[in-house]
């Protein structure tokens, strides 16, 4: 396993290659698995997360609690706003989407947690979309997010509990940022430029669900974690560099959530869980749930 996204990209760089050969060629090294193999397990998660993709657009999905559902259909047939008909609203729409089946305990693929599950395919999948791009290259995408999450997790953290939301939101849109780029033709510089830039605008961002619950702000977050991703994408598709190193930025995410209070870090005891009006909904909410 790569420690470090630097000595994948020389890797693929030296090598003529592109990030997602590099990652399946080290799966299939360290598993003993064939590289078929490995695309065909990529294919199911693919095939999960267009699933989720389409459950939450109908709308019909709703959490026990009452606090999320039918937002995602809502913004599918809104044309009021200034990104209505793009591939960015569609984006938005299936990050919403994936969330609300989550929040209402629907199979979702967790990429690179529940928390974060919406930003990944939203991205991958509006884009093939919108370009039609074949699902070959998605799964490919997907080997290239799964090598960029497992050097985020050996940095830093996945975890909301250890590093807050900029360890699952934040790691998502750095995936999404770093895949996509060379899903739609970017080098492997540009894929780690891509990543740097999401996870930079991400960096200190807190984990506090309502009532301990991974349902707000959590889908909404998975929206902007996506809004985040597609900014970065176009930046390092235009050759846009960002001057810190993506492992130092990588690093310095893991730093900022060990100093992070505790408060703000899925404990539900600060942010937006600590406000009044969060403190009342967690109450009824979970009263609610406790009743059904």
């Amino acid at each position: 396993m790569y420690k470090a996204l630097a000595d994948a990209i020389s890797d693929a760089e030296a090598r003529g290659k592109t990030l997602s050969m590099v990652a399946l060629d080290l799966e299939s090294q360290d598993q003993g698995r064939a590289v078929a193999d490995i695309r065909a397990s990529l294919a199911r998660a693919l095939h999960v997360m267009r699933g989720a993709v389409d459950a939450g657009m109908t709308g019909d999905m709703r959490s026990n609690s009452g606090l999320v559902g039918g937002d995602a259909a809502k913004l599918v047939n809104s044309t009021a706003g200034p990104l209505a008909e793009t591939p960015f609203h569609d984006i938005l729409v299936r990050a919403l989407a994936v969330q609300e089946v989550n929040s209402a305990m629907g199979v979702i693929v967790a990429a690179p947690t529940a928390g974060g599950a919406g930003v990944l395919p939203a991205v991958l999948t509006g884009l093939a979309s919108a370009r039609g791009i074949s699902d070959e290259r998605v799964i490919d995408a997907l080997a290239t997010a799964g090598l960029i999450g497992a050097v985020i997790a050996e940095r830093a953290s996945l975890s909301g509990a250890e590093g807050g939301c900029q360890a699952e939101t934040g790691a998502a849109a750095a995936m999404a940022a770093g895949s996509a780029t060379e899903m739609l033709g970017g080098s492997p510089k540009q894929a780690g430029h891509a990543t740097a830039l999401a996870m930079q605008s991400t960096l200190g961002l807190v984990c506090d669900p309502i009532g301990g619950l991974v349902e707000l702000p959590c889908v909404f977050r998975n929206a902007t974690g996506a809004a985040i991703a597609l900014a970065a994408i176009e930046m390092a598709l235009a050759d846009i560099e960002f001057a810190i190193p993506v492992d130092e930025v990588i690093d310095v995410m893991g730093q900022i959530g060990r100093e992070m209070d505790v408060r703000y870090r899925e404990t539900a005891g600060g942010g937006l869980a600590a406000t009044p009006t969060g403190r009342r909904l967690a109450k009824e909410r979970l009263y609610q749930i406790k009743r059904g």
